[in-house]
This record gives structure tokens, C-alpha cells and sequence, in this order.
């Protein structure tokens, strides 16, 4: 079934629920940042450097999609400005003080409106028994294409490379990943240094970046130490990288679970960056009593599984891409690690939608979804079981 979201940025309006606690005074000023056409980070520096501050004293609970529009919560230490900021693509807005700052922990859930456009008046009957469907069974909670960023359809997860000490591999896809977002220009330079990777002079006349230049220059003098460079990657980025293929085991652990339980006949999809996401469309109750209940925690050296299948899923996964729970505990890369939490594989949410006309795509229906989902659970994966279909 063909379907667009995100035309425009009222088609994705997402509001942060925070429980942070306001107070007349603290260390902490507390705002509102609302924005559009950003990615979190991006603009957080852009507002430390127009505030005149280091960005490193600005917190956050969550990084929000550049598509669309959205409000979430930010501290900034040590600024006592009662001050609002407004601008075209972005508004700052003072609320109060906070003796703590913003953190993952602080956010309860997130508030969607999200608009599906460019349907067909057929699909809408099925689309109909479907959040019916989600509305009692909910979705299957995985991690999102948005958490794969990094991953690289030929060479894989920097995170992989560094676990099993592959540090030249890594530090190859960190320099030469293609994002979409790249400029024509960087794709370009990213592809002829994948090209010429080994001969460093090469690769120093094509670097642009300080980065780049650093490791090109250093390389050339050490052309066997792959670590250094890789340990003057940001503790924020190599943070992304682990976190990425923490969710990828995480996802890779639930689909075979799913599939182990259930008859093909009984399953969807749909298609992902790392592979196909797969729902479950009917289900007994006996599996769905099992599967709501039912928490998995991230890959760790401390990972604890208590349940039995999940645990054999999880080590075979594992087994299979060659890596042992104890590589986990990395003693060579120490700006980030990897940090075991547990979360649901089931997410009910409540939902309320309307199908209208659509007046961008003529002769077209357009969905109008509202639902407010826990913290880091995705709104996209909430569209992608709407849509799932079987093979």
C-alpha cells in the first residue's frame, strides 16, 4: 500500500511530556524550544552560539525529527536570563528554573498529529480495521530506519567493527558512510577516499574536514593505528554508533521471536534500512498475554535476559555476527559504552483518526492520526504496521 508522510511539516507535529519540575529558582533555566526545519543538535549549537554560552551546558531529553514540527524541553546551566528567543524556524520560550536538568528519564511520552496522505479510497476500509487492530494489540515496539543513520549497507555498524577490534573498518565507514543529507560535493569526496583507502597521501589531498586532515596526516605517519583517530570521535557520535547497534539486536532478538511464535500466515511487513519490520496481524491470546508483558534489555556485557527463548534468540544472534556478551565491556574506546536497559516489545496506544479528503494529492484520502506514545517508542513504526502488508 503507497502512502507519503511528512509533505509538509504540519503533517508531523510531535509535543514532548516532561515531568520536569519547576521552581522560582536553580542552576538550571528551563525553555521550551520549538522548531521546525532543525534537527535537535544542530540548532541547540546554533542557539549556545548566539547565547553566547558553551554548548555543552545545554541539556535535552530527546533529539527530534528536522521534519516537521515540534516542542520539547531544554535546560541550560548557570543562565539566569528570564529571556525568549523567536525566529523563523525556531522559538524559544522561558518557563522557569529547575534545580536538575533536562534528561531521558524526565521525558513520560510524546504527543503525535500526524497526517498520511496520498491514499487510495480502497485501502481505506483495511486501513480502518487495522487501527482497530493496533487499538487492542498495539505494535510491535522496534527501533526505527531514523536510530540507523550510520549503518552501511556494504560495510555495516562502526559499533560491530569496533567490538570485534576491527578499528580500520570502523574507522573506514566513519569517513566514508554516505548520508542522505550529504552534499553533493561530500558524497563525491566520500567515494574517492573510499576508493583510495591505504593510500593516505590520496586520501590527505581529498580531505576537507579538521577531522579528516587530523587523521589522513596522522595515518600517514602511523599507518597501522587505527585507534587513535577513532578515540577522538565525540563521546555524543560514538554514543549513536553503540546505541545503533544495540537497536539492531534488540530488533533482530523480537522479529525472530515473533517469528518463532507465530504461523507465517498471521504476519506482516514492512520493508526497513536494515531489514524488514515484521507485525504480527492476528494473534491468540495466549502469545499476545506473553508478548505484552514482555520487556527485553539492549545489548550489554551486563545484559540480563530472564526469559529462556528470548535468551537463546539473543545468543544466537549474537553466535552468528561473531561477537561474545564480555566485548561489550570495551577497554580501548571509553568516550561512550554500552548501557543495558530493558524495553517493551509491546506498545498500546490510544488512537484517535479521522479520514478526510486530501487537498495536496487530488482524488485522494488523507489520515489523520492522534496518540501519545511512551518515551523512545517511534511514531513512524506506528504508521509502518498501519501499512505492513504480507509477502
Amino acid at each position: 500500500m503507497s502512502y507519503k508522510v511528512k509533505t509538509k511539516p504540519e503533517d508531523f507535529i510531535v509535543k514532548e511530556i516532561s515531568s520536569i519540575p519547576l521552581r522560582q529558582k536553580g542552576q538550571y533555566n528551563v525553555f521550551l524550544l520549538k522548531k521546525t526545519g532543525w534537527n535537535t543538535v544542530d540548532l541547540l549549537k546554533k542557539i549556545a552560539h548566539k547565547l553566547k554560552i558553551p554548548f555543552n551546558n545545554i541539556s535535552y531529553g530527546g533529539k527530534k525529527d528536522r521534519h516537521g514540527i515540534t516542542e520539547q524541553f531544554i535546560t541550560i546551566k548557570n543562565f539566569y536570563r528570564k529571556i525568549n528567543l523567536k525566529e523563523d524556524h525556531f522559538e524559544l520560550i522561558h518557563l522557569g528554573f529547575s534545580v536538575q536538568p533536562m534528561t531521558p528519564q524526565l521525558i513520560e511520552g510524546n504527543a503525535f498529529k500526524i497526517t498520511v496522505r496520498a491514499l487510495s479510497e480502497k485501502m481505506i476500509d483495511l486501513i480502518k480495521k487495522t487501527i482497530e487492530k493496533i487499538k487492542i494489540h498495539g505494535f510491535v515496539n522496534y527501533f526505527d530506519d531514523q536510530r540507523f543513520g550510520s549503518f552501511d549497507p556494504k560495510q555495516g555498524f562502526i559499533a560491530e567493527k569496533i567490538l570485534k577490534g576491527h578499528y580500520n573498518g570502523a574507522l573506514k565507514i566513519y569517513l566514508t558512510h554516505i548520508y542522505p543529507e550529504d552534499k553533493k560535493l561530500a558524497k563525491e569526496r566520500k567515494r574517492k577516499i573510499f576508493e583510495n583507502w591505504g593510500n593516505w597521501s590520496i586520501c590527505l589531498s581529498l580531505a576537507k574536514t579538521k577531522f579528516e586532515k587530523f587523521t589522513f596526516s596522522y595515518l600517514i605517519e602511523n599507518p597501522k593505528d587505527y585507534l587513535l583517530p577513532l578515540q577522538k570521535i565525540t563521546k555524543e557520535e560514538m554514543s549513536m554508533f553503540f546505541s545503533a547497534y544495540q537497536s539492531f539486536i534488540w530488533n533482530e532478538t523480537v522479529k525472530r521471536l515473533i517469528k518463532n511464535l507465530l504461523p507465517d500466515k498471521n504476519l506482516l511487513y514492512h520493508k526497513g534500512i536494515t531489514g524488514d519490520y515484521i507485525f504480527f496481524d492476528e494473534i491468540d491470546k495466549q502469545n499476545f498475554a506473553y508478548l505484552k508483558t514482555l520487556q527485553i534489555p539492549l545489548a550489554s556485557s551486563k545484559a540480563k535476559i530472564s526469559d529462556a527463548t528470548v535468551e537463546r534468540i539473543y545468543n544466537e544472534i549474537l553466535n552468528e555476527r561473531q561477537i561474545r556478551p564480555a566485548q561489550f565491556n570495551l577497554k580501548k574506546i571509553r568516550q561512550a559504552f554500552f548501557k543495558s536497559t530493558q524495553r517493551a516489545v509491546i506498545v498500546i496506544p490510544k488512537i484517535n483518526y479521522k479520514i478526510e479528503d486530501d487537498e495536496i494529492y487530488q482524488g485522494k484520502k488523507k489520515l489523520l492520526l492522534e496518540f501519545v506514545l511512551p518515551r523512545g517508542s517511534y511514531a513512524t513504526m506506528v504508521i509502518k504496521r498501519i501499512f505492513a502488508k504480507n509477502k
